[in-house]
């Protein structure tokens, strides 16, 4: 059982305090009704359906019973996300096989732990609903009646007897309608100002236990999905780097090496017959060893860059971008590069896996004239983005290059987007948490 999510690009925004105090009002005052109609529908079905269970008829209705709890928690799942502020969550529940017999039918929801976890929510709620309930209304007819008591004073009737008094005299106020209604409405003016403070904590206490009954075991099961799908990203980008580094090296420097120990071979042969000859071929082994180093130099950029551990990421896009073959702009945050900006190791050199790639990519397939790189903290992200306006097509298909770069951001909890139509332009986003 995993959690599904709606999710959005935007998260969700505080509302203002009145909004956000009707919500919360809405959601705890309505709570109570529901919360009687499904403690009265749940109980009444779990007792018969438990009675009755030795007949047989009881399974029906028990089941019956279960399927009625996931409809009034699919109904609170609903009302969560103006309280809580956070997508709504619904778990997948166990699902008859196919060609399922009546009787089989009748047991899914039964070996379903979700299904029993509605029905205990539905049956408890009740003791929640109650409690916030009475302090929330009587917090909003105590915050009603006390500010506006100067308007309805002179229609209270007043006691006559010498042992009554009200709550100025007890206080030592004094029995002076000016004393009486300043207490009054400095009490309502209280209640008033504290009103959102307590009818929040209301709604926050009653939604986080349905939160926990409702989907926290769907949101535990759905993160240890995230997290196996990161650590299969991880092991499958780390093989990919290594079967990449190994070609490269064997297609390079190996072969270079091999060249060098060739001419070196034949320099040696030729020292005493001819020496001008055996200049020349120490002349073209020197050519090849220092063609060796710059490749071996251009390997080591991609694994661990130096410039990105001792200067920070900004600049290590600025090297990058000085070795491109097209004109590319550089868009980042200057404070990544600062000792108090930097990002985790592990976010920068994703990051800039992320950006040496895309850029190799555009080099290699794009056909663009210019491309863009920006580079930002966003709320608790690091955005990365690099466009080109080149011909487009790009995809995340296994076997092409952005399928490597996907792996590497799901192996730090990133997404990774692809926008290229046919035509162009190309954007690549990936949103790393910080």
């Amino acid at each position: 059982m995993t959690a599904v999510a709606a999710t959005s690009d935007q998260p969700m925004l505080a509302p203002s305090i009145p909004r956000q105090l009707f919500v919360d009002s809405g959601y705890v005052l309505l709570g109570l009704p529901l919360a009687v109609a499904s403690f009265v529908v749940l109980l009444v079905g779990l007792a018969v359906g438990v009675g009755l269970v030795v007949t047989v008829i009881g399974l029906p209705i028990l089941s019956g019973t279960l399927y009625a709890a996931r409809g009034l928690a699919d109904v609170e799942r609903l009302r969560l996300p103006a309280v809580l502020r956070q997508p709504r969550i619904r778990p997948h529940y166990r699902l008859p096989e196919a060609g399922a017999n009546a009787w089989r039918r009748i047991f899914v929801p039964m070996r379903d732990a979700q299904s029993w976890l509605d029905l205990a929510h539905g049956i408890l709620r009740l003791i929640a609903a109650v409690g916030t309930f009475v302090v929330t209304l009587s917090w909003w007819i105590a915050a009603i009646a006390g500010s506006l008591y100067w308007a309805y004073d002179w229609a209270l009737p007043r006691a006559d007897g010498e042992g009554d008094q009200d709550l100025a005299q007890l206080l030592g106020l004094g029995d002076s309608t000016t004393a009486r209604i300043g207490l009054y409405t400095a009490l309502g003016v209280f209640f008033l100002i504290t009103l959102p403070i307590v009818v929040r904590g209301c709604a926050l206490l009653q939604a986080s236990f349905a939160k926990a009954m409702l989907t926290g075991v769907a949101e535990m099961r759905d993160r240890i999905t995230v997290l196996e799908e990161q650590k299969r990203a991880a092991v499958s980008a780390e093989a990919s780097a290594l079967r990449r580094l190994e070609r490269d090296i064997h297609d390079g420097p190996q072969q270079r090496l091999v060249r060098l120990a060739m001419d070196l071979s034949r320099a040696r042969m030729q020292l005493a017959s001819d020496p001008e000859a055996a200049g020349r071929t120490i002349d073209e082994a020197v050519s090849q060893t220092r063609d060796t180093l710059a490749e071996l130099r251009a390997l080591s950029r991609g694994i661990a860059p130096p410039i990105l551990v001792d200067r920070g990421l900004p600049s290590a896009l600025a090297a990058i971008a000085g070795r491109g073959l097209i004109p590319i702009e550089l868009q980042v945050d200057p404070q990544l590069g600062t000792p108090a900006g930097r990002l985790d190791p592990a976010v920068e050199n994703t990051a800039y896996f992320v950006v040496s790639e895309a850029l190799t990519n555009v080099a290699k397939h794009s056909r663009a004239t210019e491309a863009v790189v920006a580079v930002a903290r966003q709320g608790g992200q690091l955005q990365v983005r690099v466009g080109d306006d080149g011909q487009g097509g790009a995809h995340l298909a296994k076997g092409h290059g952005l399928a490597g770069i996907a792996d590497r951001v799901r192996a730090a909890g990133g997404e990774l987007m692809v926008v290229s139509p046919a035509g162009g332009p190309t954007e690549i986003r990936a949103e790393l948490p910080l």
